[in-house]
């Protein structure tokens, strides 16, 4: 079946959840690239920012000057969100514990849900909010070995990602129709500059070992420009807890990408956590998809 021919719901999981999954190895090509903190920002804010303009230019063409204005004002709030969110998962991981900021970021469909319900009045069916608490718990059975293990920096940090991704899905619904992921390019400009102005004023510019380079490379031009922009449409169609709800399985198979690449064994409470919010997930979407056969069955 065409895309176009889905209903918007359906649109909605497939780009969110296709974008998770695409920015699963994340955490795990960071942690490869193994470069300091202002560093990998610079690289990934200003090679994704390349990713995100050829990701632009494909899909408008001669429109692509009239897709960033429809951004408006909207869309540079948006940019700005996006790399606080960057910078945030970045240092977060660079500071504490990988278990600490994923129990974080779990936490982002909550604060989603509470905008979302103050702000537009969007009221979430029960079953969404039982999903949400249930993979916040799964997530916190992953991250219970390491709770208490960062500093209060890393954590911080983990907070501001959580937070402002949040927000920004939330401000999205705010322009309905309107597709802010061009914004993105912005997003990581802001980003690579500012870290760039850091390592020149510690004259720690250099380019990095081939190892590195290449999986910065494979990271910042190709995973992140595909992942965020399919994640960043994902509030055209879909509400924007439910879009923070499918986040989690990045963090799910993330977990999974870095036990099989680097040998990092979950422990038998991160399995029954990665269970329980892979099951939530899978439970939901085949309830809702029984509910949208049923509306077709009787209009």
């Amino acid at each position: 079946m065409a895309f176009s021919q889905l209903s918007s719901r359906q649109q909605g999981l497939l780009l969110t959840g296709g974008g998770a999954l695409v920015m699963s190895p994340d955490a795990l090509l960071i942690k490869l690239a193994d470069l300091p903190d202002a560093e990998i920002l610079m690289w990934r804010g200003l090679l994704s920012a390349l990713g995100f303009l050829a990701i632009v230019l494909a899909r408008h063409g001669r429109g692509t000057l009239a897709a960033y204005r429809r951004c408006g004002w909207t869309g540079v709030a948006v940019a700005v969100l996006f790399s606080m969110t960057t910078c945030g998962f970045v240092l977060g991981n660079q500071y504490t514990k990988g278990g600490n900021v994923l129990m974080i970021l779990a936490g982002s469909p909550l604060i989603a849900a509470g905008l979302s319900w103050v702000l537009l009045d969007e009221r979430l069916p029960r079953r969404t909010w039982l999903a949400i608490l249930a993979c916040v718990v799964g997530i916190g059975l992953i991250a219970l070995d390491d709770t208490g293990a960062g500093s209060w920096v890393g954590n911080a940090f983990a907070l501001l990602a959580s937070a402002t991704l949040a927000i920004n899905f939330t401000l999205c619904r705010t322009r309905p129709g309107v597709d802010m992921s061009p914004m993105l390019t912005f997003a990581g400009l802001i980003v690579g500059v500012g870290a760039f102005l850091v390592m020149a004023r510690e004259s720690a510019l250099r380019i990095p070992p081939t190892d590195s380079l290449l999986v910065v490379l494979f990271l910042c031009l190709i995973i992140v420009p595909t992942g965020v922009t399919l994640l960043q449409r994902g509030p055209l169609y879909l509400p924007a807890p439910e879009v923070g709800l499918l986040l989690l399985l990045e963090v799910v198979v993330g977990t999974l990408w870095v036990w099989w690449i680097i040998g990092e064994q979950p422990a038998p409470l991160s399995l029954l956590g990665g269970a329980l919010v892979l099951g939530t997930l899978l439970v939901k979407g085949l309830y809702e998809r029984r509910l949208e056969q049923q509306l077709r069955a009787v209009g």
